[in-house]
């Protein structure tokens, strides 16, 4: 069942990434990395349905979203990027495998960090960050999502890399299997994996000849 929802706000957190508040349905309950369906409620788009992570704490009175923005592609998230506060949106019930299973690796590869964003949020007004890390991988530093927020919350924990510029602060290299050895002594602990397709394979693909049980890896299936 759809829910019918306005948007509140629309800010930029990076230069093509913006966060959206979306009024809550009255009883809706999403637990934090599930996903819902999104579709602007006008002619010609209400069937154009994509998938988003609310990252936003569960108790929150309304739900955020933090979308990136793929002008060139004329598509669903350009349109969402160009509305103003007051549109209406419908929205599906919440789905998804990405649960929180304990503490482990966040291993995140550019918007990819949306459903970890919500994870660990949650963590943190739970007083839960302990033992967790997050590899987080983008082109450029300016990529790179809610990084101040991220980097409060985990310290050294947080490892950023960039694969298309060398900065200070980033690791100018790509999550591969020589850095995930030189990273992580523990393969036993839990993996969360979340980004391209590519991407996923590929990480998953290297945590698995690391070590990593298939029941440890947490990934969108």
């Amino acid at each position: 069942m759809d829910h019918a929802v306005k948007l509140l706000m629309t800010q930029f957190v990076t230069h093509d990434v913006k966060r959206f508040i979306v009024s809550k349905p009255p009883g809706f309950s999403v637990m934090p990395g599930q996903g819902v369906e999104l579709a602007i409620d006008r002619p010609g788009l209400r069937e154009q349905r994509r998938p988003f992570t609310p990252t936003g704490l569960a108790a929150d009175a309304v739900l955020e979203f933090t979308i990136k923005g793929y002008p060139s592609h004329a598509g669903v998230t350009d349109a969402l990027h160009r509305l103003e506060p007051g549109a209406e949106m419908l929205m599906s019930e919440p789905f998804g495998t990405i649960q929180y299973k304990g503490p482990g690796v966040f291993v995140a590869g550019g918007a990819g960090i949306t459903p970890f964003l919500a994870i660990l949020r949650e963590r943190a007004h739970r007083g839960e960050l302990a033992g967790q890390t997050l590899i987080f991988s983008n082109k450029t530093p300016g990529d790179v999502i809610c990084e101040k927020e991220l980097r409060h919350l985990l310290g050294e924990r947080c490892l950023l890399l960039t694969t298309a510029a060398d900065a200070p602060g980033y690791a100018h290299r790509r999550i591969d299997r020589a850095f995930l050895e030189e990273t992580i002594d523990d393969f036993t602990q839990n993996f969360y994996v979340c980004g391209p397709p590519p991407f996923m394979e590929a990480v998953n693909g290297a945590l698995t000849d690391l070590g990593a049980r298939a029941e440890s890896l947490v990934f969108e299936q």
